[in-house]
Order: structure tokens, then sequence, then C-alpha cells
């Protein structure tokens, strides 16, 4: 594994970052810019097994310098649950509140890298299954490497968690195809570290997408996320928009 990130990375550094996108998973290097603000509203609903869990989530994006955000980030969920004897259990509320700091740290020509630390508040009820009960904080490298037509992103980020739970390393590639003007198809494979101390089977994911610009300051987008393992929920349906001020 360390082989294959290790060669990843080199890839990346072989050549102005340009802006990963929900649906991704995987974050971009770039920054909004000083003074200026993005708000993404976006839904997502995931099932597995019999369970399922619908989340919408607004995500405010300050830029407080050219190089550096601040990113709120506040979910609402609705979990569904159904067990063995076809008993249903709903539950919903506001999930944990994020919030994470940008640190675009390198550009040069179709390359950029950023750093980005981040602090998980405990707002969700965790009785009911909507939040971790204790706070959390974490940092994720990102590097971005425009091919044109392509773009890379990559991510390694590391979670610190409570302590009855696994810390979380989070590895994901993802690119970005134009399709044509305003038009983009975008993919992302990703892997992090299963929580739960029992289990050794960590989640894999696949994800495709599309990401449409109706102009330079309103994005719409579409995406299916699908679980690879079981440790993944089978699937998961991702829409959103962005609009920059």
């Amino acid at each position: 594994m360390n082989k294959i990130i290790t060669l990843i990375f080199l890839i990346f550094l072989s050549s102005s970052p340009s802006f990963g996108a929900h649906p991704l998973i995987t974050d971009d290097s770039g920054t909004v810019g000083a003074g200026k603000f993005q708000l993404e509203l976006n839904g997502e609903y995931s099932k597995d097994g019999t369970n399922s869990t619908t989340e919408i989530a607004a995500t405010v994006t300050g830029g407080i310098k050219d190089k550096l955000d601040i990113v709120f980030s506040a979910p609402y969920q609705f979990l569904r649950s159904r067990d063995e004897s076809d008993n249903k259990t709903t539950e919903d509320g506001i999930s944990d509140i994020a919030v994470e700091l940008k640190w675009r740290l390198y550009e040069k020509e179709e390359f950029g890298l950023a750093l980005k630390p981040g602090i998980t508040f405990p707002s969700g009820d965790d009785d009911k299954g909507l939040g971790d009960g204790k706070p959390s904080y974490g940092l994720v490298f990102i590097t971005t490497k425009e091919i044109d037509p392509v773009t890379l992103h990559m991510n390694i980020g590391f979670t610190k968690n409570r302590k009855e739970l696994r810390d979380i390393w989070h590895y994901s590639l993802a690119t970005e195809y134009e399709i044509r003007k305003n038009l983009l198809f975008v993919a992302n494979i990703g892997v992090e570290t299963n929580p739960e101390k029992e289990s050794n089977t960590h989640p894999v994911f696949l994800l495709g997408g599309f990401i449409y610009s109706l102009n330079d300051n309103f994005d719409i987008d579409l995406g299916i996320k699908a679980g690879l393992n079981k440790a993944e929920p089978d699937y998961t349906v991702l829409a959103g928009l962005a609009i920059k001020l």
C-alpha cells in the first residue's frame, strides 16, 4: 500500500489548480479567494441492506486570504432501519457540525498542494445514531494536478477518533474530465479505516457522476457511489448545487 501511495504522489509531482466539487468525496487544492464565498447545498440518500440514511447538508466556504479558506458544514440526517422482526425505527435531527481551514500552501503551473485541518463538534444526538458523541479532529493532505482535459486529485487524511474506536486513515483519488464546455464527468475511488476495532474489513467505494455549470457562479451535480465491500453502504445517490458569491 505504501509503495502504491508513493508512486501516485510522484505522478502528481511530475506536472493553477482547479476545483474538485460535490459529488466527489476527494477534495481539491483550490481556494475561493480573499473576500469571496461559496454556498453548497447537498443531499445524499444511502441504502445499506434494510437501513437507509438521508442527509441534507449546507456548507459555507469563506476566503480569509487568497490562499486560506474557512469552511463550516452543518448536516441534518434522517435514519430509517428495520430489524429481523420487521420492526421499523426512525430518527432524525442535526448531525455533527464541522469547521475546517484549507491552506493552499503551494501552487505552480498545473500543480497544487493544500492542507486541511478540521474539528467536528458533537452536535448530533449519539444515542439516536445522529452523531459521534465526542469531538474529533483531523488533517487532510491534498494534491491537484491538471493534464488537460483531465484534472486529478489525491487525498490522504487522518482523523483522531475516540478511544473506543480506531483512528481513521483515508486514501482517495478523483478525476474530472471535460466532456464539453460547462459539463464535467467525475469519478472517485477511495478506502478508509473501519472505526470498529473488531472488524478488519475497511470501507471501499467507487463513485461516478456529473457536474454542470449553468454559469461561472452556479453549478449543479449528480452522482452515484457504490460500496465495493460490505463495510460500505450498498449505494448512495448524491445531488447538490454550489453558488459562488
